[in-house]
């Protein structure tokens, strides 16, 4: 009777060696192919870092324009306790009356950056600060959460296509009439 562990030892086929080389090159490869990703990740995500501070630094200038030049065409714009801004027109005016309040003062961070596989789209989340001032003349100030999603354009820039942020102060108790 032959025994396979006798005929194996004998012959010396040498694939092994070349198995354990493909391997080894699939899987620096594939190393190399992940580091590339994450790299190009990074560098997305340090992007729209930067991009979301100047966001916020053009808002602090109570600029409206420049404020609106960041949403896409399509954009969508879900402000607290008001209906969804849908069209230019309506993104620009809600900004507008939140940056021209007397004594609006808004700023916000940035604090979680994701971007999906395909690199085309990602979502910023962070907290946002806002000084206002009341009906009855008194400061007034917010803080709260909000996510942006980000689209890349076909030139290349990124534009946000849904904004959305809410305070996490408490409601204020309704007024007894």
């Amino acid at each position: 009777m032959c025994s396979t562990k006798n005929i194996d030892a004998r012959f010396d086929s040498r694939l092994d060696e070349a198995m354990k080389t493909k391997a080894l090159i699939v899987t620096l490869t594939l190393g190399f192919a992940a580091a590339v990703c994450l790299a190009a990740d990074t560098k997305i995500e340090q992007a729209l870092r930067d991009l979301d501070a100047q966001w916020s630094k053009d808002a602090g200038t109570k600029d409206v324009d420049k404020t609106v030049s960041y949403y896409a065409e399509s954009a969508v714009v879900m402000p607290p306790n008001a209906s969804a801004a849908t069209t230019k027109e309506s993104i620009r005016s809600a900004w507008k009356e939140m940056l021209t309040t007397p004594g609006a003062a808004i700023s916000w961070k940035a604090t979680k950056v994701e971007v999906a596989k395909s690199g085309d789209l990602a979502y910023v989340s962070g907290t946002y600060q806002e000084t206002m001032t009341d009906a009855s003349g008194k400061s007034a100030n917010d803080h709260g959460k909000y996510v942006e999603i980000f689209k890349k354009q076909a030139d290349g820039t990124w534009k946000v296509v849904a904004d959305i942020w809410n305070s996490d102060l408490p409601v204020a108790p309704a007024e007894k009439k």
